[in-house]
């Protein structure tokens, strides 16, 4: 679910523990005028409580939420910053890889796509295509590559970037 609908769905929430709890106070009032028992009203004196408790913890989870959104936001442009130079020569060597294989350039799109993470549903999204396009295009790319699936093609780019065994605290 995206952010924006996660959003809206708390501030509905909100907006409807806020409304529940203003019409049980409304009720508290016109029952105190009428003199209802006490049971009743601290019924609906506890019951309008966890309401207006329920509004602030959902306001205070959406300020965390958002927090922590922007904080993630600062920290992935601030590594992108970092590492752009080794993001470029990495897409470099991903394409030249690809023509070494002779992938056409859909089949290049959707290798750069599966290697995102993306399964075949949202690269026929993105791409505005059928899935079964996408399934033959990566079928291609795994027999002109050699590689049996989506695990080995990431594989394949990513096991040089790990450091060997033993080597963790090095820095080598």
């Amino acid at each position: 679910m995206s952010n924006d609908v996660h959003d809206w769905y708390t501030r509905a929430a909100i907006l409807l523990f806020a409304i529940i709890a203003l019409l049980i106070g409304w009720d508290v009032i016109a029952d105190h005028r009428e003199s209802v028992n006490f049971g009743h009203m601290a019924v609906e004196v506890f019951v309008m409580s966890v309401a207006a408790g329920g509004t602030v913890l959902l306001w205070l989870q959406l300020g965390r939420t958002q927090s922590d959104l922007a904080r993630a936001l600062v920290e992935n442009a601030q590594w992108s910053r970092e590492n752009r130079e080794l993001l470029q020569g990495l897409g470099a060597a991903i394409h030249k890889q690809f023509d070494t294989w002779s992938l056409t350039k859909a089949e290049a799109e959707v290798g750069l796509l599966i290697l995102k993470g993306l399964s075949h549903k949202e690269i026929a999204q993105v791409r505005k295509t059928s899935e079964r396009t996408i399934r033959e295009q990566a079928r291609a790319l795994y027999r002109k590559s050699g590689l049996s699936g989506r695990a080995e093609l990431s594989a394949f780019f990513l096991e040089d970037l790990l450091l060997p065994l033993g080597d963790e605290g090095t820095g080598a």
